[in-house]
């Protein structure tokens, strides 16, 4: 690779305001090899704003390449937390959804964690963004699951009906008001409806919160991704639902996870 070239591409992408401009400038010319052309184009998107995703087609998250398609929400390196928190519930059998699932990157995560550790899963997604689902697809039909598209537990078929062992949630969370200060790369290239979680940010979680208890299965976890300034209103809302509540943090990636676990048959048994 032309250190030169690097240096040029990465001189425009700081100017831009790139935070990893090396980073990004080697990955560029990585996906453009000899050919200057579709260098520019990907540099000039670049500093206008497009996603670096969008642009390569693809992101790393927990080690996976996953596709990305325009306009969808990019898979975060704090959801990879997420991803952490949800597969502590995985077993032989169990019953997988990756709820709001965007690309789909937290589901096929989930399955290749179930994979390693010689597990048998079924992994489902859904999302009511069409983009998404149809991105979602493409990473994980097949083989690892079908994706539904629609709002939340409308989405899934009833027979998943207190019978899902774990449910992975990146709702949106981000404050309406908030909306405006985010890097453009987001506010400006990816939908709204994944990012604007209403006036606190929580009127999704409000939503998961009030049904899941009925969806969930004897001992099922729910693992849902929240800020950490926000990470107490959404345990109070699993809690307030009859889940066991825990709040993960993780410095590294800056992410944060809330689980709650419902009571096993034997525990609701020895309460009545």
């Amino acid at each position: 690779m032309d250190a030169r070239r690097v240096d040029d591409v990465t001189a425009r992408l700081r100017a831009a305001g790139c935070v990893f401009a090396e980073e990004e400038a080697a990955l560029l010319l990585d996906a453009s090899p000899g050919d200057e052309g579709a260098l520019e184009r990907m540099v000039a998107d670049r500093v206008g704003g497009r996603p670096l995703e969008a642009i390569l087609g693809w992101a790393d998250f927990a080690g996976l390449r996953v596709l990305v398609d325009d306009g969808v929400f990019v898979p975060r390196r704090r959801t990879e937390v997420l991803a952490r928190v949800a597969a502590l519930g995985l077993r032989e059998g169990a019953v997988v959804v990756d709820m709001c699932c965007g690309t789909g990157a937290v589901a096929l995560a989930l399955r290749t964690a179930a994979r390693r550790a010689g597990l048998a899963v079924t992994v489902l997604a859904s999302d009511l963004d069409p983009a998404a689902v149809a991105n979602a697809r493409r990473n994980l039909e097949p083989p690892v699951g079908s994706v539904f598209e629609g709002d939340l537990f409308a989405a899934l078929p009833e027979e998943l009906r207190g019978r899902i062992d774990v449910l992975a949630v990146n709702a949106p969370y981000v404050p309406s008001a908030g909306i405006s200060t985010m890097p453009p790369e987001a506010r400006d290239h990816e939908p709204r409806l994944a990012l604007d979680g209403g006036s606190d940010g929580l009127d999704v979680h409000r939503q998961v919160a009030a049904e899941v208890a009925t969806w969930l299965a004897p001992g099922g976890l729910v693992a849902i991704e929240t800020s950490e300034a926000q990470a107490s209103g959404t345990a109070a809302l699993l809690a307030a639902a009859g889940l066991a509540v825990e709040v993960v943090h993780d410095d590294d990636l800056d992410g944060t996870a809330v689980a709650g676990r419902m009571p096993s048959r034997s525990a609701s048994a020895a309460r009545i």
